[in-house]
């Protein structure tokens, strides 16, 4: 029997995009092009007629933008949503509003960046296809309390890929402003991992930058790796400095989880704590399970608060979490384990 393709629904003002955007992706054999749309209006009447898989969005969009054309699209009509846009941080905030995953339009004047960028299209638009859509997090005034010494050698180590970005503001909003150092490696593009680590440090009581190397990981302070390369810690006396470095991809990934938290195993030990979240793959499984045989604290994400529950489950499977929990659960088991 063949295999069912993924149906997907483009929607995008431009008919030249429009057309590129679907004889690129249709070019992969498990994916189908079954529609396209101007606008949200016409697009919710397409959505009735052919029932898509997975929809493709833009954000800039003429009559409603695709920001709240997701908010008022979800809760009738729960699909996975792929945003594609510029550079901004309104794709955070489509992230925000329920779409599982986000796209940078290349420059199309660039054949080999337009390659490149479907390439990565057809690759999300089959992580979108076994997504979960999370109902969207209302924020919480509810913050929890960290008892770890002040002077505590203790590092916090969190990797996160698709649907990884909400859970780790969700994570970050709720901490509070005297937690160990902490490292983020998100499967995210180069400049985009600027902004969230700028709109982490804006909504959060930590500061929060994109990590460069040099940079020592310290109390109140979160690092998140750059797009496009890897992080590792090496640690100077009873400090530990960022490495940030160019390589090849690691389980398909740069920055990879598993790049850092092996680096964490070897130079903190049981002086660290590993998260593991959202994301399909395995990177960061063995990482995390090396951080256990040192003596780290480790905590996955259970599979009803993933959009994908892959890289949690890996990392269960193996041994490699101590605990599992809710995403909204994590925050405090992190505090507790700290202790």
């Amino acid at each position: 029997m063949a295999k069912k393709k993924i149906r997907v629904l483009i929607v995008d003002d431009s008919i030249v995009f429009r057309e590129i955007l679907a004889r690129g992706i249709a070019s992969d054999p498990e994916i189908e092009v079954v529609g396209m749309a101007a606008d949200p209006f016409e697009a919710r009447d397409k959505i009735l007629e052919v029932e898509p898989d997975v929809m493709t969005c833009d954000v800039q969009m003429p009559k409603m933008n695709g920001i709240e054309f997701i908010c008022k699209l979800l809760p009738q009509y729960p699909i996975p949503v792929i945003v594609i846009s510029t550079v901004s941080d309104a794709v955070f905030d489509a992230m925000n509003a329920g779409a599982v995953e986000f796209v940078g339009k290349p420059d199309m004047k660039a054949a080999q960046r337009v390659e490149t960028f479907l390439n990565e299209l057809k690759i999300k638009i089959k992580v979108a296809s076994v997504a979960r859509i999370i109902p969207s997090m209302k924020d919480t005034t509810e913050k929890v309390e960290s008892q770890h010494a002040e002077n505590s050698e203790k590092i916090i180590a969190i990797g996160a890929s698709t649907g990884g970005t909400e859970a780790v503001c969700n994570i970050m909003k709720r901490l509070p402003a005297n937690m160990p150092g902490i490292v983020i490696v998100q499967h995210i593009p180069p400049v985009f991992s600027r902004m969230f680590a700028e709109r982490l440090n804006n909504q959060t009581k930590l500061k929060v930058k994109e990590a460069r190397t040099g940079d020592y990981l310290e109390q109140g302070v979160a690092l998140v790796a750059p797009g496009d390369q890897h992080v590792r810690i090496k640690k100077i006396a009873n400090r530990y400095r960022i490495e940030c470095f160019a390589g090849e991809k690691v389980n398909g990934h740069c920055p990879s989880v598993d790049v850092l938290f092996e680096s964490v195993a070897k130079e903190a030990g049981k002086n660290a704590l590993g998260v593991i979240l959202t994301g399909m793959g395995y990177d960061g499984a063995k990482g995390l399970l090396q951080m256990r045989r040192k003596g780290a604290r480790t905590i996955g994400q259970d599979q009803d608060s993933c959009v994908v529950y892959g890289m949690p489950k890996v990392a269960h499977d193996i041994g490699a979490v101590e605990r599992q929990t809710s995403l909204m659960n994590i925050p405090q088991l992190i505090c507790t384990m700290l202790k």
